[in-house]
């Protein structure tokens, strides 16, 4: 480097100098506001309970008299709809969001192609059955809806991106009334299913079915 300056004149010196600083403190400014907003956002979200860069996809299912909701897997935003496009339009979707209405309001255009990515993600946790299905092994058939909702549930409660999968056949058959819960905050997961019962008989393209061997 010195022998390189000293071939220039003083002026070049002082501008291959000045650039060369100039370089160093924006990337350690650079480096030291990226780490700061990172700490606040975090610290925001952990306050305010809200998560919405994430997406966590949830098994729903009525058995024993019970509403039961078991995760498949929780992961970024990115991870999942692995284009920044999408994941602009799951986001802007979920900020519109209401307690009377938690289904993604996603334009009719784009519902296929925003649910396929959930779809090709869940079926990788089911893939073992595909296998042994093909291998000719005796599997049953299992359909399931998947939709996307971001339920509005209050301040105490996380909020994120969330991934319903449940049976076609238990949501078009929900029961009539509360049935039981494992823990109280679930009577919000039985207005969405409803609502999203309601939405399937008039718009089924804000679903997209799974089918799974088991």
């Amino acid at each position: 480097m010195e022998r390189f300056l000293n071939l220039l004149g003083g002026d070049a010196q002082q501008r291959v100098v000045t650039s060369v600083i100039i370089f160093f403190l924006t990337t350690v400014v650079s480096l030291f506001v990226g780490r700061w907003w990172g700490r606040w956002r975090a610290r925001r979200e952990w306050s305010q309970k809200n998560f919405m860069h994430r997406v966590i996809v949830s098994l729903n299912n009525f058995s024993e008299g019970f509403l039961k909701i078991r995760t498949i897997f929780e992961r970024s935003l990115e991870e999942v709809f692995i284009n920044a496009t999408a994941v602009e339009k799951v986001s802007s979707a979920s900020r519109l969001t209401t307690p009377a209405n938690p289904m993604l309001p996603i334009a009719k255009d784009d519902r296929w192609f925003l649910l396929n990515f959930i779809l090709n993600a869940v079926a990788e946790e089911f893939n073992e059955g595909q296998v042994r299905y093909d291998a000719g092994l005796p599997m049953k058939t299992v359909t399931y809806l998947l939709f996307l909702t971001c339920e509005a549930v209050g301040p105490d409660r996380i909020r994120k991106v969330r991934a319903m999968m449940i049976r076609k056949d238990m949501l078009l058959n929900l029961p009539d009334g509360m049935p039981k819960l494992e823990q109280p905050w679930h009577s919000d997961r039985m207005d969405t299913l409803r609502v999203a019962a309601k939405l399937y008989q008039s718009e089924p393209d804000n679903f997209l079915a799974l089918d799974v061997y088991v």
